[in-house]
C-alpha cells in the first residue's frame, strides 16, 4: 500500500489524511464541486473532482471514484463513515480492480448490514435481542399477527436501515397497517429495498455500543463500550467512555459478547456492535456497524490507541500488536458533536460562510473538524462542522473541561448547536446520568426556550 483515495468529504477525510501521513502513505482527495475550498482538498498530496454538488452525483458515484483512483494510481480506498462505507458492492469491486478496501470483508459489510441476519448470527453466540420476527415481513397479514404475539407496542425497521431512518413505532393495532406501508415505502426510498423486519419497542433504553477491532490472522479485542444517549431524533449529540451506568461485571459481559460476534462472522476491520439497555440494565443487541464511527475519537483518548491507523495496518495484513489483557484504559472522555444549526429553532440547518471560527485549545482538548474562517459550509451534506473532545481523570473534570472548550469556541456567520450543549452540560439530569434515548426528544417538546 503506497497511494490512499480516500472516498469521503469533512472532518473523517482530514482525520484519514493526517493517519495516512503519519503511516508515509500518499493521499488522494475527491471532492465535489461544492468543496473546491475544503479543507481536505487542501491537505491531500492530490485532489481530484468527481461531481457536481449532491453526493448521488459525486460522493456516491462509484464509476467516478474508481477512475480518480485510476487517474492517480491509488491502490487503496478509505471509505470513511456514511456515503458508500458499508455498501458491500463497492466494497467487493475495489478487490476486483485490485484496490485495497481499508475496511471488512464485502461479504462481511453483507452479512453485518442485513439486520435480520446479522440478529440471527447474534443468536447463534447466545447474544440476546429483543424479541421479534425471525425473518423479513413481506405482507402486513403476517406482521399484525407477529406483532400481536409480542404485544404492542412494536417497532417496524427496514433491513438494511441505519441513521435511524426506516424506523416506524406503532403503539396500538389499529396503526399497524399505515405504520407498515410507510416503512416499506421509506426504506425503498432510501434503501434501495424494501424489506422490513418487526420487534418489540424497548422504551426509554439507554444507547450503548463496544468497539471492536479485528485482523486478518484471527486475532479480536474489544476497546471498551461508549455511551450514546443523547440523541435527538436518533441522530447522537454527546458520546461519553466510559458509561456512567456500567458495573465493571456489565463491562467485561457486554464486550466478550460484541467480540464472540466478530468472530462468529469472520470480521476483520474495526466495527462498532450496538446495544440498547433497558429499564432493567439487560442487554438487548441492535446491529453492527462495519466502519469507523463518528465517535471514534473518544475510545482513541481512553485507550490511547489510534483506530484510523490500526484500520489501515489491519488491511495492510499486519497482526494487532495486542490482546485484550494488553488492553488499558484511564480517564473519561466525553464528545460534543457541534452541527451547523440553530437549536433556537427546532435545530434548523445553518449552512453559509464562516466570518470567523476560532476552535478552542488548551490542556485536555481535542477538536476533530474541517472548518476555518472564510469557508462556507455546503448545504449539500452532514451539518456537523467539528467535534469537540474533552478528557478528564474523572467524569466530573471532563464535563468542567467541556464547558471550559465550549465557552472558548466562537464561531460567526452561522448558528451552532454549541448553545444546546452547554444547556445539556448544566442540565441536572445529564449531570447525573439519568436520562436515556428520548429525554432530548422529551424536553424540546415541551417548547420551552431552552437555549
Amino acid at each position: 500500500m503506497k497511494k490512499v483515495l480516500i472516498a469521503n468529504r469533512g472532518e473523517i477525510a482530514v482525520r484519514i489524511i493526517r493517519a495516512c501521513h503519519d503511516l508515509d502513505l500518499s493521499t488522494v482527495a475527491v471532492y465535489s464541486l461544492a468543496d473546491q475550498e475544503a479543507l481536505h482538498v487542501l491537505l491531500a498530496d492530490e485532489a481530484v473532482c468527481i461531481g457536481e454538488p449532491q453526493a448521488a452525483k459525486s460522493y456516491l458515484k462509484i464509476s467516478n471514484i474508481l477512475a480518480a483512483c485510476e487517474i492517480t494510481g491509488a491502490d487503496a480506498v478509505h471509505p470513511g463513515y456514511g456515503f458508500l462505507s458499508e455498501n458491500a458492492n463497492f466494497a467487493s469491486i475495489c478487490d476486483s480492480c485490485g484496490l485495497t478496501f481499508i475496511g471488512p470483508s464485502s461479504e462481511s459489510i453483507a452479512t453485518m448490514g442485513d439486520k435480520v441476519v446479522a440478529k440471527l448470527l447474534a443468536k447463534k453466540i447466545k447474544c440476546p435481542v429483543i424479541p421479534g420476527s425471525e425473518g423479513i415481513i413481506r405482507d402486513e397479514g403476517s406482521g399484525l399477527k407477529i406483532a400481536e404475539k409480542i404485544g404492542f407496542p412494536i417497532v417496524i425497521k427496514a433491513v438494511a436501515g441505519g441513521g435511524g431512518r426506516g424506523i416506524r413505532i406503532v403503539k396500538e393495532k389499529d396503526e399497524f397497517y399505515r405504520a407498515f406501508s410507510a416503512a416499506r415505502a421509506e426504506a425503498e426510498a432510501g434503501f434501495n429495498n424494501p424489506d422490513v423486519y418487526i420487534e418489540k419497542f424497548i422504551e426509554n433504553p439507554r444507547h450503548l455500543e463496544v468497539q471492536v477491532i479485528g485482523d486478518k490472522h484471527g486475532n479480536y479485542v474489544h476497546l471498551g463500550e461508549r455511551d450514546c444517549t443523547v440523541q435527538r431524533r436518533r441522530q447522537k449529540l454527546i458520546e461519553e467512555t466510559p458509561s456512567p451506568i456500567l458495573t465493571p461485571e456489565m463491562r467485561a459481559k457486554v464486550g466478550k459478547i460484541a467480540v464472540d460476534l466478530a468472530k462468529s462472522s469472520g470480521y476483520f476491520s474495526v466495527g462498532t456492535v450496538e446495544f440498547l439497555l433497558d429499564k432493567e440494565k439487560r442487554f438487548y443487541f441492535m446491529e453492527m456497524n462495519t466502519r469507523i464511527q463518528v465517535e471514534h475519537t473518544i475510545t482513541e483518548e481512553v485507550t490511547n490507541i489510534d483506530l484510523v491507523k490500526e484500520q489501515i495496518r489491519v488491511a495492510m495484513g499486519k497482526k494487532l500488536p495486542w490482546k485484550q489483557k494488553n488492553i488499558t484504559f484511564s480517564g473519561h472522555v466525553i464528545q460534543c458533536r457541534i452541527n451547523a444549526e440553530d437549536p433556537a429553532n427546532n435545530f434548523a440547518p445553518s449552512p453559509g460562510r464562516l466570518d470567523y471560527f476560532l476552535p478552542p485549545a488548551g490542556p485536555a482538548v481535542r477538536i476533530d473538524g474541517a472548518c476555518y474562517s472564510g469557508y462556507a459550509i455546503p448545504p449539500y451534506y452532514d451539518s456537523m462542522i467539528a467535534k469537540v473532545i474533552t478528557k478528564g481523570r474523572n467524569r466530573e473534570e471532563a464535563i468542567a473541561i467541556m464547558k471550559r472548550a465550549l465557552k472558548e469556541f466562537h464561531i460567526g456567520g452561522i448558528h451552532s448547536t454549541i448553545p444546546f450543549h452547554q444547556f445539556m452540560l448544566d442540565n441536572p439530569k445529564f449531570i447525573h446520568s439519568d436520562y436515556d434515548i428520548n429525554y432530548v426528544d422529551n424536553l424540546l417538546t415541551q417548547g420551552n426556550s431552552l437555549f
